[in-house]
């Protein structure tokens, strides 16, 4: 078991970030970046494989999520997003490979490919790609806009995610739950993360995937590091014709389906993601 070290590091305007951090000082650098609405724990397994295998994890809140501070004025917009994530890549000794679920991956392809001077190693896009289906998206944002009066206990907060994402086995104990619940002055149960996340990106949703679309595009259009898209076979936000866009985007990049999985990949089927990216990351160069 890779020993977990937690810290607190300064993003953007210094708003402080949870990141937990694993495996030997010396190994290749490997960013973990959560999609929205989750928290770093979403990783589970991945963190701990990756940590194993002997490179050097680090696995963070994004602001406004699990531990890591809310923006005072609710600035949770990618430009904030990145600023973030470009201050984590300065603590670290060399360029990581950056894997990115949704939101996180949305972060890490407009970071790579907004930036002047080279900033990664290499680009692992979790079921996300500049262009995603309306109606995918659309669900993500029902659940997160749904509850706002949060759960009673954890069976109620377990049944909200098992109507979002019914093909995955219900646990038996939802107590793992709790890592992604915050417990309000009222005692009652809330998703761990400020509730101004859900209008800074949900308010105008048209128009926010067309902008989303068009930056997401001219950013892939500048990504000559190698770029692995894992794709839930299953998803409603990625389809087949979404990959085949990034492909044309990014025609060097490599796209894995993961059978049975749907947009979140990770959780859904957890063994097959991780090597999938265990083998990408073998195959890079200088990454050991």
């Amino acid at each position: 078991m890779a020993e977990i070290t937690t810290t607190r590091l300064p993003g953007m305007g210094g708003l402080k970030l949870a990141v937990d951090i694993a495996g030997p000082e010396s190994g290749a650098p490997v960013v973990l970046l959560h999609g929205g609405g989750q928290t770093r724990h979403a990783w589970g397994r991945a963190f701990r494989r990756l940590a194993e295998a002997g490179y050097r994890v680090l696995s963070f809140d994004a602001r406004g999520h699990g531990d890591s501070a809310w923006h005072p004025d609710g600035d949770y917009g990618t430009d904030a997003l990145i600023g973030d994530l470009r201050a984590i890549i300065a603590t670290l000794d060399a360029p990581p490979a950056l894997v990115g679920a949704s939101m996180g991956g949305i972060t890490s392809l407009a970071t790579i490919g907004e930036a002047e001077q080279p900033v990664a190693r290499a680009l692992v896009l979790v079921d996300v790609a500049p262009h995603i289906e309306p109606a995918g998206v659309a669900r993500i944002r029902d659940f997160m806009t749904g509850h706002p009066e949060g759960f009673a206990n954890l069976d109620e907060a377990a049944d909200a995610v098992a109507a979002y994402n019914p093909s995955r086995p219900r646990p038996k104990a939802p107590s793992g739950l709790m890592k992604n619940l915050r417990t309000g002055d009222d005692g009652r149960l809330y998703w761990h993360w400020d509730p101004k996340i859900i209008s800074e990106r949900f308010d105008e949703h048209a128009a926010y995937l067309e902008t989303f679309e068009t930056r997401m595009t001219a950013a892939a259009r500048n990504i000559r590091l190698p770029t692995l898209l894992v794709r839930g076979a299953a998803s409603d936000v990625v389809s087949p014709e979404g990959a085949r866009k990034l492909r044309e985007l990014i025609p060097h990049a490599r796209v894995e389906d993961i059978a049975a999985a749907g947009h979140m990949v990770a959780g859904d089927r957890n063994d097959a993601f991780n090597d999938v990216i265990l083998d990408f990351l073998a195959r890079l160069p200088g990454i050991t």
